[in-house]
Parts: structure tokens; C-alpha cells; sequence
């Protein structure tokens, strides 16, 4: 139990790690977009879920409205709040436990948390994971920021490429099922129509719309559909 224990947090902690990489890129991407380091870190520390961050700085960097950055970021946090009743009975009943669980309620740290075996070893694998996330995070926001005021261009290193391929790789596992294929083609079809056509950060608050279809083929599919086949 003991070494088991000691594995999830090696994990913790390299998962950890590699995504304060990813802080890094945020973080020079932020600067190149125009935001001081009070306002990376203030994004970094507040809204911790590093989709919504990079679709906010997009957007305004793009010169979409406030209402349009808000609302994109709003749209792809959404998804963390599925989580809610898969961890509460795992993180107990104390609401100031629950207060600020709620801040590192993400993919990672759900993702550690539920695949331990024993509630009290998801519990200590939540905490872990999610403390050294913040950690990593935040630190390489900062020295992002830092760094991209030092280099002329960050897309030289190849960094302004490392969030987008982190994208596609999450997308890839869907892409196995058919309520995904159908999601994804909706979706880019959505995206290929607005782009020229509506304003910057409406593209993405309209391509949630292929969410319908999507659910729809799930729906029609059923457990024997072919819908096996996804991210586990």
C-alpha cells in the first residue's frame, strides 16, 4: 500500500511538472499578447484551468470583446463542473474543504484522484496532485512572462506550437467514437463558416452547438454503437 502510495505521487508530481511546461507557453504567450505579469499571474492564480486562459488571451489578443474572452473561457471551464458529483463523496462533507477543492477541481487532478482503488488514497492523490499543479503552474507562468519579454520571438522555440499539439492530442481519443467524428465535423464546419464571418471569440462560443449532434448520435448509438472505443 505504502509503495502504491508513493507511485501516484511520483506520477503527481511528473504530471505536475510537465504541465508547468505548458504554464511557460502560457505565459510567453500572455506577454506577446500584451498582458503585464499582474495580469498573467491574476489569470493563472484565479482561473487555474489552463484552456480557458489561453481562449481569454486569444481572444483579446485577436481584439474580440471582454463579453466574447468571458464567454469563451466560461464555455470551455464548463466541462470541470461535470466533475462535482463524481468527487465529492471522495473529498467529504466540510464546505471550507470543498471551497477550495473547488479551485483544483480540473482534468489532472480528477483524473489521479479516481484512479486510486481505495477514497481515502483519491483523496491524498487529489490534494497532491493539485497543490504541486498550482505550484508548477503559476511558477511557469511567471517565467514565461519573464522570458517572453527578454525574447523577440517565442515562436522560434517552437512554444507558441505546444498548446495547440496538447489540443489535438486530447481531441485524438474522441475521434474513436462516432458521437466524436460527428462533434468534431459539426464543430468544424461551425468554425470554418464563422471565422470570416462573425466576430473574434464567436467562432468558438458557437462551435459548441456540435455538442447537440453529438449527444444526439451517443443517444441513437447506445452502449452497443460503436461508442467503446473512446478515451478511458
Amino acid at each position: 500500500m505504502k509503495r502504491r502510495l508513493v507511485g501516484h505521487r511520483r506520477e503527481a508530481f511528473v504530471l505536475a511538472a510537465a504541465t508547468g511546461l505548458i504554464g511557460i507557453t502560457f505565459g510567453f504567450f500572455a506577454d506577446t499578447s500584451g498582458f503585464s505579469l499582474s495580469q498573467a499571474s491574476a489569470l493563472s492564480v484565479l482561473t487555474f484551468t489552463g484552456a480557458s486562459q489561453f481562449a481569454v488571451v486569444s481572444v483579446v489578443a485577436g481584439g474580440g470583446s471582454t463579453a466574447a474572452a468571458v464567454g469563451s473561457g466560461l464555455l470551455l471551464a464548463a466541462r470541470n463542473s461535470l466533475y462535482g458529483p463524481v468527487m465529492a463523496p471522495m473529498l467529504g462533507r466540510g464546505r471550507g474543504c470543498r471551497f477550495v477543492a473547488a479551485q483544483f477541481l480540473i482534468d489532472e487532478t480528477t483524473a489521479m484522484a479516481t484512479a486510486q482503488e481505495q477514497p481515502e488514497h483519491g483523496r491524498e492523490a487529489f490534494w497532491f496532485t493539485g497543490i504541486w499543479l498550482f505550484i508548477f503552474w503559476n511558477t511557469g507562468t511567471v517565467l514565461g512572462v519573464l522570458l517572453g519579454g527578454v525574447l523577440d520571438d517565442p515562436g522560434t522555440w517552437g512554444l507558441d506550437a505546444a498548446f495547440p499539439a496538447a489540443f489535438v492530442a486530447l481531441l485524438v481519443p474522441h475521434l474513436r467514437t462516432n458521437s466524436g467524428r460527428v462533434t468534431a465535423l459539426v464543430g468544424a464546419a461551425i468554425t470554418v463558416v464563422a471565422v470570416p464571418t462573425t466576430a473574434v471569440g464567436l467562432p468558438m462560443l458557437l462551435a459548441a452547438a456540435a455538442v447537440g449532434p453529438g449527444l444526439w448520435v451517443a443517444a441513437r448509438s447506445g452502449p452497443t454503437g460503436g461508442e467503446s472505443g473512446g478515451a478511458r
